[in-house]
């Protein structure tokens, strides 16, 4: 027979486990309904699926440019990603292979910076990018994000786990430094490089604050900003802010399933 104290702690924990994966999945069932339904459906809390899907769809395609704003959005997120990768895991393995006096000093400083706000950073950054002629550019939105001092220490951390062996036998057979990290490393780490990616290209599909101050024309605006600026009317229409919202969410959703697998396997810190 089992403990009673045993049951109730275990009826109690899948209690809260279903609390909180209603409360986790409620706000995403919440824009599926509403982008069935009329502005003023969603007002008045309707939560049940109406007809006016397919006239959502047709007036947010009609308002948007959304073949440009989806190129926009996705060479900004993935050019993004993809040097933030080079770029972070480089430093990461650069800081935790190479010893010297002064790299923890550095590492440090490094992670000292994470505690300044953004806010801190816009005015210099946009003076920055205005003396450099790169406003409304996707440079100016890609440059400031290639060194994310997360994702080195992210890097770093799981390169303690990368076994100094291969790296030895690799230079016995010849190989230099940049081939060891290329043909060696990338592979065998690629559980935590799929793990950054889902990270890396949230943050910037995501993104909005820096985008909004730097992209100044619709032209280059990305479908973040784009949905947000639906809501900004005097009676936005909200069925059509949930379609869009759809839309945005979408690509993040594909690549989190698509390297689910990886993401757990990299989080944990397993090196294959």
């Amino acid at each position: 027979m089992s403990n009673p104290l045993a049951l109730l702690g275990r009826i109690a924990t899948y209690l809260l486990l279903i609390v909180a994966a209603f409360v986790s999945v409620f706000p995403f069932f919440w824009m599926m309904i509403g982008a069935t339904n009329l502005s003023a459906d969603i007002i008045r809390g309707k939560v049940t699926p109406g007809g006016a899907l397919l006239q959502n769809i047709s007036v947010f395609f009609n308002s948007v440019d959304m073949p440009r704003i989806l190129f926009n959005s996705f060479l900004i997120a993935g050019l993004g990603t993809a040097l933030t990768l080079l770029v972070s895991s480089l430093a990461g393995y650069g800081f935790e292979m190479f010893r010297s006096k002064v790299r923890e000093k550095i590492f440090g400083g490094l992670l000292l910076m994470l505690s300044i706000p953004f806010a801190a950073l816009m005015i210099p950054l946009f003076i920055m990018m205005a003396n450099f002629k790169m406003i409304n550019t996707y440079q100016a939105i890609i440059l400031p994000t290639v060194a994310s001092i997360f994702i080195i220490f992210y890097f770093r951390q799981a390169t303690k786990a990368f076994p100094s062996e291969l790296r030895d036998a690799a230079r016995i057979d010849g190989l230099k430094e940049w081939q060891i990290f290329l043909y060696v490393y990338m592979p065998v780490m690629r559980s935590t490089y799929a793990a950054a990616t889902i990270i890396v290209f949230m943050a910037n599909w995501n993104n909005y604050l820096w985008p909004l101050i730097v992209l100044q024309t619709n032209e280059m605006k990305t479908l973040t900003l784009v949905v947000a600026g639906l809501t900004s009317a005097y009676t936005p229409d909200f069925g059509v802010v949930m379609v869009g919202a759809i839309f945005a969410t979408l690509p993040t959703l594909i690549i989190f399933f698509l390297l689910q697998r990886r993401f757990v396997e990299g989080m944990l810190g397993a090196v294959k």
